[in-house]
């Protein structure tokens, strides 16, 4: 099936990760603001089976080391195909380009990042042609409701943004659609495996009101894919039995991820991050992440660049969630999460969220009560601990009822006794703790 393909191709390379010093070349990324994935169900007369187009650079043509905005865009065409199924189709964009020997993808929508190592460019993977090549055999051998396809890789700058701006408006009505339906409405939910390689442990559980954490599939989106390859990485949930309203616990979800996790998780809450909440991989949007010193949460994307509030990056907040574990206030989230009533209703919803890049914050404004949209802070607000407790009492955040009479300043002397006391003890840094933790870094 691959025959001509200079590397190998299969499930083996799934979680294959490329550092920085083994790539070749990078796309997309977090340096890159402009990248994305989009899949599109077309007519059969606007599908030229199995053509492979590149607009821009070959990967031959890319120079060693460097970053590249990129897009794919992926057209099909079938007589059973719908457009529930493109975000479907997309997601699994990722599933198979890590099939490819020495070829990295991660996230997906606007956040993909891939990297092809310079030892697979060695081999002969030096065009987009047979990365386009193994997408096409794979999606037809394994969705064959897919009659025909064709795939557009885009290296052009001025092309990707052009393109870019459509892909943004498409997710945005997709995401649109789901709002309108309630947990309470349905008996299924869904649930979805295709980050397992990374995270074997994860079990992203998607519901109307609870999109997966990747934002990329609705439940819309789930129950199309779970009709059409019942063996696929997407399932249906019964929901069972509502334990708990309000934390968001059913026993049909508990039972699922318990098997799915194969017993590593065994109960999961879905509208919290404290006691047993939602796994997650690494392809999450977003951390909403518990700052105990305002008794609040912060949200940090992950196309943010600075540090957060409390002086820590993503990728440091990340590692503190990621690799399937449940990590009392650490919570991986998609965007349109935010967007839903569910958003950590158990903890408080927008009455505990106390911080989050501007970005975000203008993203999901609509959302948020707008009695609460100008007591919650930006990285334009607040750069500090102290200056986010300034800017919350000055605001009058509901957040300042629930802290506690501060501790008495203790003496210089015995704080000093106290700091030699501690030397004799090891401390350990934060990426220290993150790795023992069970956490990943890329570097």
């Amino acid at each position: 099936m691959f025959e001509d393909i200079p590397v190998d191709v299969g499930v083996i390379y799934e979680g294959e990760r490329i550092r920085r010093k083994q790539m070749y070349v990078e796309l997309g990324g977090p340096h890159i603001k402009e990248k994305f994935e989009l899949t599109r169900v077309r007519k059969p007369e606007e599908v030229e089976d199995e053509k492979i187009v590149i607009i821009g650079p070959d990967l031959k043509d890319l120079e060693e080391g460097k970053s590249y905005p990129f897009g794919i865009l992926v057209e099909v065409s079938g007589p059973q195909l719908e457009k529930d199924l493109e975000a479907v189709i997309e997601r699994r964009i990722h599933e198979y380009c890590n099939y490819i020997e020495g070829f990295m993808h991660l996230n997906q929508r606007y956040d993909i990042w891939l990297r092809l190592s310079k030892k697979s460019f060695e081999k002969g993977l030096n065009t987009f042609k047979y990365i386009g090549k193994v997408l096409i055999r794979l999606f037809k051998s394994e969705l064959p409701i897919i009659e025909k396809m064709q795939v557009t890789f885009i290296t052009d700058p001025e092309k990707i943004k052009e393109i870019y701006q459509e892909a943004m408006r498409i997710y945005e009505e997709r995401d649109a659609r789901a709002r309108g339906l309630k947990d309470e409405e349905v008996d299924m939910f869904y649930g979805c495996t295709l980050c397992q390689s990374f995270a074997p442990s994860h079990v992203c559980v998607i519901t109307p009101q609870r999109y997966s954490n990747c934002g990329a599939i609705s439940w819309f989106d789930a129950r199309a894919a779970a009709r059409v390859d019942p063996k696929g990485p997407l399932f249906p949930i019964e929901k069972g039995e509502c334990l708990d309203p309000v934390k968001g616990e059913f026993s049909g979800a508990n039972e699922a991820v318990k098997k799915k996790s194969l017993g590593e998780v065994t109960r999961v809450w879905l509208y919290t991050a404290f006691g047993y909440p939602h796994t997650s991989c690494g392809c999450f949007e977003g951390v909403a992440f518990y700052i105990p010193e305002v008794d609040g949460f912060g949200i940090v994307h992950r196309g943010f660049r600075d540090v957060t509030v409390n002086g820590l990056p993503f990728s440091t907040l990340a590692d503190s969630t990621a690799g399937g574990r449940q990590v009392d206030g650490f919570h991986g989230i998609s965007i349109e999460y935010m967007r839903s009533p569910k958003f950590l209703q158990a903890d408080g919803g927008y009455k505990r969220v106390v911080w989050m890049p501007k970005e975000v914050k203008e993203r999901v404004k609509d959302f948020i009560p707008k009695e609460l949209v100008d007591k919650i802070a930006t990285e334009e607000d607040a750069k500090t601990i102290e200056e986010l407790k300034a800017f919350l009492k000055e605001k009058g955040h509901p957040v300042v009822e629930r802290w506690k009479e501060e501790a008495p300043l203790v003496p210089v002397e015995e704080e000093a006794v106290a700091a030699e006391e501690l030397a004799d003890f090891p401390v350990a840094t934060v990426a220290e703790l993150a790795r023992t933790a069970g956490g990943h870094r890329t570097l």
